[in-house]
């Protein structure tokens, strides 16, 4: 273990957020550099807990004490190594997980955690700095050949594991670029695309080619990558939407936020080609519907494009702001979040349903709201909604952005073709191994879960590829991560 009075003698500290009149005039990252010695003290209040509850919080199942206890001792090199273990991308998920790890952190029962994803983005970072990330080659080729379809982190983490285990392997992605929401949903001042593009070139150099620009099921049929490769992978994401079927929605101003976010990403790469409709926060009063990760991106975009006023509305009520009886350690706590875009600017207001949107000339003008009451909740953690009369508003808006997350993937076109067979919720459903109904297909992340978070599509793409070793190959080096469990 590392200091056994660390957490005794140091409090949680995390990197200072670069001044908000600095960061809202460029796309860089909001973080500063945090110092080695300040990353080891941190390291240090990682406790001898006996059972560490941070293995079952991550669903990459980190080894988390372990590489700690490295960091703190300085043995940078071999801490990255055991972080490396369980998870391909530490940078990504040290910048954009909500860090479960850290609400099942023993010392979290009545102190502040450990810095978990602090330690693991700096360990990835420093990795990059020293030169020890480089491409880990198989030691041989199976002559087996896998298509994944989709090059998000589920299919990022899948292919580079199949690779490694010596399979030839093609990611086929739709759009010009590969990363998914990584490269096109992900605001560049959380995670600046240097970090995304070292990454797709190291595992290029791993030997998996990458056919960007291919949307399977419509300009290439799904038949075909069955025909070329012995077994398909489909990681194409949950990528519906979730609508508002109100009067007023067809007005020229409301969008879903996931049509917004990708062209401000194209404009920082300068990769903009002007695609209609163009959609821009400058100059415009906005309000984004949807209170979670989303909204937080819409929110930190807009004040970066000059928007005269933004407000955020939650359906839900206002979150607590700390732990009570319903969510008792190490359940992950549904408290109240602030992130950096939030200090940035805009109003927050929850217990708000929209009504109808309002506009002139097929321009949006208004949204027209109403005030909800919520029972408290009953033995089943539900609670009853009821509009409270008379509270009905309008606020004067130009743009509305729907961050109200997604439904379950596209339906059209591959899975259509494939006649696969979904679950209750419209998910591709697999068996215990990522095995679809169709011989030799497996799905893995969003695409087999449902929306989820960062850590979940990697955990998800390693256990699809294990999956698929052992249908090609009979038998499976790949590590088994013990945190994900079947659905």
């Amino acid at each position: 273990m590392a200091d056994p009075k660390g957490f005794l003698k140091y409090g949680r500290e995390l990197p200072q957020r670069r001044p908000v009149e600095d960061r809202t005039h460029d796309w860089l990252e909001f973080y500063e550099e945090f110092p080695a010695e300040k990353v080891k003290m941190q390291a240090s209040r990682c406790m001898n807990c006996g059972i560490p509850f941070c293995h079952q919080g991550c669903p990459l199942g980190n080894i988390i004490p372990d590489w700690n206890d490295l960091a703190y001792r300085g043995r940078w090199k071999e801490a990255l190594a055991e972080l490396h273990a369980t998870n391909n991308f530490p940078e990504f998920t040290g910048k954009l997980c909500p860090a479960p790890c850290e609400t099942s952190c023993v010392l979290g029962i009545n102190q502040e955690p450990v810095t978990i994803r602090r330690i693991e983005e700096t360990l990835a970072i420093r990795g990059w700095d020293e030169g020890w990330i480089v491409p880990e080659l198989p030691e041989k080729r199976t002559g087996r050949t896998v298509a994944v379809v989709g090059s998000g982190p589920a299919g990022l983490a899948c292919a580079q594991q199949l690779n490694r285990a010596g399979h030839t392997v093609t990611v086929y992605e739709r759009d010009d670029k590969p990363g998914g929401l990584l490269r096109y949903g992900i605001p560049d001042f959380k995670m600046e695309k240097r970090f995304l593009d070292r990454r797709i070139e190291q595992m290029k150099e791993e030997g998996i080619v990458f056919n960007c620009g291919v949307n399977v099921g419509v300009s290439v049929s799904v038949a075909q990558l069955q025909m070329q490769h012995d077994a398909v992978v489909l990681a194409g994401g949950s990528t519906v939407p979730r609508d508002l079927n109100l009067p007023g929605r067809e007005l020229d101003g409301v969008h879903f936020a996931m049509d917004y976010l990708p062209q401000q990403n194209r404009r920082v790469s300068q990769t903009w080609q002007g695609q209609s409709p163009e959609i821009s926060a400058n100059g415009k009063k906005v309000v984004i519907l949807g209170g979670g990760d989303t909204g937080a991106d819409c929110l930190g975009t807009a004040i970066r494009q000059g928007a005269t006023h933004i407000t955020q509305f939650e359906i839900m009520p206002k979150p607590p702001s700390s732990r009570d009886e319903t969510m008792p350690w190490p359940k992950y706590p549904m408290i109240l979040r602030t992130s950096a875009a939030h200090e940035e600017g805009g109003d927050r207001d929850w217990s708000v349903s929209t009504k109808s949107f309002s506009g002139k000339d097929g321009k949006l003008t208004h949204l027209n709201g109403i005030r909800l009451e919520w029972s408290n909740m009953d033995e089943q953690g539900r609670r009853k909604m009821e509009e409270v009369p008379g509270s009905e508003f309008t606020i004067e808006c130009d743009l509305v952005l729907l961050a109200l997350g997604f439904l379950h993937p596209a339906h059209e076109g591959m899975l259509k073709e494939l006649e696969v067979e979904l679950d209750a919720r419209g998910n591709v459903k697999t068996d215990s191994s990522y095995a679809s109904s169709v011989p030799g297909v497996f799905a893995c992340g969003d695409m087999r879960r449902g929306q989820s978070l960062i850590v979940w599509a990697i955990a998800e793409g390693r256990e699809c590829a294990r999956g698929v070793d052992l249908y090609l190959s009979g038998t499976s080096q790949l590590p088994l991560t013990h945190a994900v469990p079947a659905l």
